[in-house]
């Protein structure tokens, strides 16, 4: 349900961005953020890093993980699945593994490798940051195209 919820918010997002242009990016940062810090930290549990994975980690958010780690478990697994730095938590990638299992049946997105966490971003909005890179591949592809 998240995950179509999710599907159409971006549709949207993406159908207003010539709006959000003219009213700018960094004027909506603020506000999307703090929206993104109540829906996201209420539903996800979502540490607001900027650049959301949630969609390749089937819904867990990896900013749970003491290490932070962004690419998989630490090796560091309880055989009962618990975090070896906070025996009382689940292991994020544990939740993950399992989240992207029931969320995507014969494919995998929790295998594509992620790029490290940019610290510039944190507490930014994770939207626009997705909305303007979309809108970049989009404009470069044209640019080849011309």
């Amino acid at each position: 349900m998240l995950e179509k919820l999710y599907s159409r918010f971006e549709w949207l997002l993406v159908k207003a961005d010539p709006v959000l242009q003219k009213i700018g990016y960094e004027k909506l940062d603020r506000p999307f953020a703090g929206v993104e810090k109540v829906t996201k930290g209420f539903l996800l549990d979502s540490q607001s890093c900027g650049q959301c994975i949630v969609g390749y980690t089937g819904l867990s958010c990896p900013m749970n993980c003491p290490k932070k780690m962004r690419n998989g478990p630490c090796g560091g697994v309880r055989p009962d699945g618990r975090c070896e730095v906070d025996p009382e938590m689940d292991c994020v990638w544990v939740q993950a593994w399992e989240g992207n299992k029931r969320l995507h049946a014969n494919n995998y997105p929790i295998q594509i490798v992620q790029p490290p966490v940019d610290n510039r971003l944190l507490g930014h909005s994770a939207w626009l940051h997705e909305l303007q890179k979309k809108r970049q591949t989009i404009s470069g592809l044209n640019d080849d195209a011309v």
